[in-house]
């Protein structure tokens, strides 16, 4: 009876311990097969996303946050994970992403022919999610206040209209493509021009708006890998106040393919903007002068700056700041583009000719719009080079970049790499040599700004100079004792050793091997000539907007030594 029971103990407690083990395997099974499960889900939805991406005429963007409340234009619904369309505003949620498609046209570049010429087109309406602080063109109360998909947004004018407001009148009748009407270029005339060109006929002056007297079609060249990475987000705000076929990638496509726009459109009439860094703008500048090598002249543009880089001294020269970063809404970017000035820009054909080896290497030729150097800021700027070709993704901040220049020009103050630089140098200014002092550097400028908004020329201002200048022809060429002086003539404690002006600086490194830059491309150089000629003039915009405290204390300083100069004459 004892023995029964035993084994009846035994059993149950066998069964007990099977039990165990089997919820214990299905508690941690389940979750993996639950997990993978949805892994494979998922990564099926992204491969059909991605799918209607690729095949779809919509600008798509996938996000699962969106900045602001947003609305499906197809069911309605407040959207929690969607995509948007960066070129007419569309935004649906993840499941009426393929029913929107078929379902909203997007923003047409061209006009369809029809058979015949254009000169018009309706609003392109778009409802819900409008801009919280627009105002309805018909009553003129603000849009968009209700918690729900509600309202209209037209894509090419912007402008607003109520649900209750919308007449059938709105939906046919002609766009006039609001403010920026005399930035855009409209579909239709893009239709027309490539019909011209069909019929080998090249008369456009009589298209619309070609014969529009203030017709200035803007051109947008954003660098997207420039500075801070805003690039795309401003490529996305472009192409929603513009028609997309103006706003090009330059990590995907040259600058010089993307300005073969200008060849359809008015002769020195097209604007360029320029986003990103001066090293940006020197690649766009080059491409347009391999225009003017091609014959094209009477379609050169003028180039207006958007800086995203770290230095941005151009831009800051230009006046249209030194960074960008989100602050100034991108309306008025363009109102700013549309009232700039016009101005030359001096570049220079910097040479460097290698000493030694008979003469069978050909010298390096360069192009400069903003300084050449020689000494501790061009060490700064090897190293930093060096340290961002091994690590790309830590320098993605300007802050970050501005940090690591910090670092390396504190590490020169204790080391001197460059110092009894006037040992192993010559300068000559216009063909006369130039005794040097005890110096660590030499810097030849073009523009008034250096070193990310130093005013370099002028130092602290308190002494008689000649006015610096971005188009006289005139090179200005200062020297430094090293790091330290640079950080204090940077902060107005000192002045630079300045060495005169001219309109061709020759720089002769007799020994060593010495730290070189060109618009902040640097390099190791050894024993050679470096020969700085006027090459061509840019054209470039000028933004005459708010002065800043150390530009008018600048400018004011240099008019009191004029008048102090005449008083003494």
């Amino acid at each position: 009876m004892e023995g029964t029971e035993s084994r009846s103990g035994t059993a149950s407690s066998v069964v007990a311990d099977w039990s165990l083990v089997f919820w214990t395997l299905c508690s941690v099974i389940l979750p993996v097969l639950i997990t993978l499960w949805c892994s494979f889900q998922r990564s099926r939805r992204q491969v059909l996303i991605r799918d209607i991406f690729r095949k779809s005429k919509h600008d798509w963007h996938y996000t699962d946050l969106f900045g602001q409340p947003s609305y499906c234009c197809v069911c309605a619904q407040h959207i929690l994970q969607g995509a948007f369309c960066n070129c007419c505003g569309l935004r649906v949620s993840e499941g009426c992403l393929k029913k929107a498609d078929q379902l909203f046209l997007c923003k047409e570049i061209m006009m369809r022919s029809n058979g015949g010429a254009h000169s018009s087109m309706p609003h392109h309406w778009i409802r819900g999610n409008v801009p919280l602080c627009s105002c309805c063109m018909i009553c003129k109360q603000q849009c968009g206040t209700q918690p729900k998909l509600c309202d209209y947004r037209c894509a090419w004018c912007q402008y607003t209209v109520h649900d209750e407001c919308m007449m059938d009148c709105l939906k046919t009748e002609e766009c006039t493509f609001g403010e920026f009407r005399d930035l855009i270029i409209p579909p239709y005339y893009l239709s027309t021009i490539n019909q011209m060109r069909k019929d080998k006929r090249t008369n456009y002056e009589k298209v619309v708006p070609y014969c529009r007297k203030h017709w200035m079609p803007v051109i947008i060249l954003a660098n997207t890998r420039s500075g801070n990475n805003m690039g795309e987000t401003l490529l996305g705000e472009f192409k929603i106040l513009l028609n997309p076929v103006q706003v090009f990638d330059l990590s995907k496509i040259a600058p010089a393919k993307a300005l073969q726009l200008c060849t359809l459109l008015p002769c020195n009439a097209v604007r360029v903007l320029v986003c990103g860094g001066d090293g940006t703008v020197g690649w766009v500048l080059d491409a347009i002068d391999e225009m003017k090598i091609k014959g094209q002249e009477r379609y050169i543009p003028q180039v207006a700056i958007l800086p995203l880089g770290t230095g941005n001294d151009l831009s800051n020269t230009l006046g249209w700041g030194a960074g960008y970063a989100g602050e100034v809404p991108v309306e008025q970017i363009l109102r700013n583009v549309m009232e700039a000035d016009g101005i030359k820009l001096d570049r220079w054909k910097v040479q460097v000719t290698n000493k030694g080896y008979y003469n069978l290497r050909k010298p390096k030729v360069f192009t400069m719009n903003n300084y050449f150097s020689i000494g501790p800021d061009a060490l700064m700027a090897l190293n930093f080079h060096a340290h961002r070709e091994k690590t790309p993704s830590l320098f993605s901040s300007r802050i970050i970049n501005k940090a690591v220049y910090f670092f390396y020009g504190t590490k020169d103050c204790l080391v001197q790499e460059c110092k009894d630089l006037n040992k192993k140098v010559e300068l000559e200014l216009d063909g006369e040599r130039i005794e040097l002092p005890n110096l660590e550097g030499i810097i030849v400028l073009n523009i008034g700004y250096w070193g990310g908004g130093c005013r370099l020329w002028e130092g602290m201002g308190d002494e008689p100079y000649p006015l610096a200048r971005h188009d006289d022809g005139l090179l200005e060429v200062v020297g430094v004792h090293g790091s330290f002086h640079c950080a204090q003539i940077q902060v107005k404690l000192a002045n630079p050793v300045r060495l005169g002006q001219a309109h061709t600086v020759r720089l002769i490194l007799k020994s060593s091997k010495m730290p070189m830059q060109v618009d902040g491309e640097p390099w190791a150089q050894g024993p050679c000539t470096v020969t700085i000629t006027h090459k061509t003039h840019a054209l470039m915009l000028y933004h005459s907007g708010e002065q800043t405290d150390d530009e008018a204390s600048s400018m004011s300083e240099q008019d009191h030594m004029r008048e102090q100069t005449d008083e003494d004459v």
